[in-house]
């Protein structure tokens, strides 16, 4: 008796769990079902070529990054590197949506459907849109139309620099963006979070020759000649280590200058030794 009720109960056990994988199953089809449907309603008759609000208000696009490294900065060329996470935001009507998800989080190829901003680097000598494994994007949708787009770059910009008081100078670095085609009466860039919009954490911020003090937010309007444009500008300040300096160059150098004066105190008639000390001292200085 005790073995076969032993058996109904494994069995009735095993007929619950299967019941309950295939309630689970069928939640997660339907689940995906609506939002395959939520999707292909949003782009039914949705056009990318026109940006949100095309032919009446201006859309404003909000931005922020979050600087993952900074560094090298080159004294000679004049520019420096950063690594980044930079994120832009808008609201596109036309991609409200009513669903089981507040948020639709999709990947890369959600991309080439909708429109996006036109955004460059105005002072960028190189920049570079990492795609390994994929392509380093976040893409984002909320139930009122707000569209998230992150992605991840390193842009290697140009830094106008006064080197009038070297070692001990400072230097305002920019970094503008912008619209390409867009002017100001239609797209407006702004600042995300206020002075916050550009994190820059101190751990990576590892410069050999410099300290990164901190940076400056603001707006510009660009005028060319075919129209006025919407910029962002963010200013690194930077300040050269001056200890850097003075034990890479001006010991090694003040030590120099002092070996060659030993060359005054040797024996006149030591000429051998007067000249080993003057060309060492002058090859020191050469290398």
């Amino acid at each position: 008796m005790l073995p076969r009720m032993a058996f109904l109960t494994v069995t009735l056990v095993t007929f619950i769990c299967w019941i309950s994988l295939g309630t689970v199953h069928g939640t997660g089809k339907v689940f995906s079902d609506n939002i395959t449907l939520i999707l292909d309603r949003l782009l039914d008759g949705y056009d990318n070529r026109l940006r949100p609000g095309s032919g009446g208000g201006v859309t404003e696009v909000k931005t922020d990054f979050f600087v993952t490294s900074f560094g090298p900065v080159s004294d000679v060329d004049m520019d420096y590197t950063m690594d980044m996470f930079f994120r832009q935001m808008w609201v596109d009507e036309r991609l409200q949506f009513e669903g089981p998800t507040e948020i639709l989080r999709l990947n890369n190829r959600m991309l080439d459907k909708i429109w996006t901003p036109d955004t460059f680097f105005r002072n960028s000598k190189k920049a570079i849109s990492h795609n390994t494994t994929t392509p380093n994007k976040l893409f984002r949708i909320m139930q009122n139309g707000t569209v998230l787009y992150t992605m991840r770059l390193t842009i290697h910009a140009d830094c106008p620099m006064s080197l009038l008081n070297f070692p001990m100078d400072g230097h305002s670095c920019p970094l503008r963006f912008g619209s390409y085609a867009y002017t100001s009466s239609e797209i407006h860039f702004t600042w995300r979070k206020g002075l916050a919009s550009v994190d820059c954490p101190a751990e990576s911020m590892s410069l050999l020759q410099y300290d990164l003090v901190g940076q400056n937010l603001s707006s510009e309007i660009f005028k060319a000649n075919t129209g006025h444009y919407s910029v962002q500008v963010v200013h690194f300040k930077l300040q050269r280590k001056l200890g850097y300096y003075l034990i890479q160059t001006y010991i090694p150098l003040i030590m120099v200058v002092v070996l060659s004066q030993v060359s005054f105190w040797i024996n006149k008639e030591s000429v051998p030794a007067r000249t080993v000390a003057g060309i060492t001292t002058v090859l020191t200085m050469t290398t």
